[in-house]
């Protein structure tokens, strides 16, 4: 019968975890409807902008160009 009362004991816990879930989802279903329409906008996709070829070399060139500086910068200082 020890079976029996563990069983007994995890469905009261799970009750209690229901009862909590349930009063947070309560709280937030009031705030939504205090928020009124501002909380029942669309969630839009923002598309991401490709990069080409050519801007991300651009863009590594000048990365090499300022590191090289500040390499030739602390050799000059030690």
């Amino acid at each position: 019968m020890d079976i029996l009362a563990a069983i007994k004991r995890e469905e009261r816990k799970l009750e209690k975890q229901i009862g909590n879930l349930q009063n947070r989802l309560s709280g937030v279903r009031a705030a939504a409807t205090a928020l009124g329409h501002s909380a029942k906008r669309d969630v839009t996709i923002v598309k991401r902008r490709a990069l080409s070829v050519a801007g991300r070399a651009a863009i590594v060139k000048a990365a090499k160009k300022r590191w090289a500086k500040v390499r030739a910068q602390a050799r000059k200082a030690v």
